[in-house]
């Protein structure tokens, strides 16, 4: 992910101090860039417009850093604007009006490229099973089961109770299992 943002001096609401203890975009970028593109992929934002809206995300990262709050972590503020940025992208009236495929057209690759053509093919089964997920449980499963963070710090980035992030995260648990049997079962049909 390459990133095109300027350096720009500390706002001057900033003060010193807190400033000097506050993270750079750079630093950010080279520490969280990776979670920022998967996390925007696994909210629904297709292949050809992650870069796009990740640029978005650090924009709004580099003008609000001054009001980044430490004690609830980088990786949960980051979340939070990833949430807004791809529920914006997903309002938008071009998305709206595409058209997905129900199957993505076969690649050809060489022989020693199966395993690689497989986890893409599983990536590509995770993707259409978290679209299926409502949007608040899709949140919690990623976070706690793809990014491994604790469930805590989960709830903490959703905004909701631990509890509550416990009871979404069975439910897309089961919906998850539910998704893969249905796939297993489809594929067994087919061979």
């Amino acid at each position: 992910m390459q990133v095109y943002l300027a350096r720009e001096p500390p706002s001057p609401g900033v003060a010193g101090a807190d400033a000097a203890s506050r993270p750079d975009v750079q630093a950010i970028v080279a520490e969280h860039g990776a979670f920022v593109w998967r996390t925007l992929r696994r909210l629904g934002v297709g292949a050809a417009d992650v870069e796009d809206v990740a640029q978005e995300v650090l924009l709004v990262v580099h003008r609000r850093l001054a009001d980044y709050d430490a004690r609830s972590g980088m990786r949960a503020w980051l979340y939070g604007i990833c949430v807004r940025k791809a529920s914006e992208h997903r309002r938008k009236a071009w998305y709206r009006r595409e058209q997905p495929v129900a199957a993505i057209p076969e690649e050809g690759a060489p022989p020693e490229q199966a395993e690689a053509m497989h986890r893409r093919e599983a990536w590509a089964q995770l993707e259409v099973i978290l679209a299926e997920l409502d949007e608040k449980k899709r949140d919690v499963f990623v976070l706690f089961e793809l990014e491994e963070m604790p469930l805590a710090e989960v709830a903490a980035a959703v905004g909701c109770p631990l509890q509550t992030a416990y009871s979404r995260l069975q439910s897309a648990r089961a919906l998850v299992q539910a998704s893969i049997a249905r796939l297993r079962a489809r594929e067994g049909a087919s061979s």
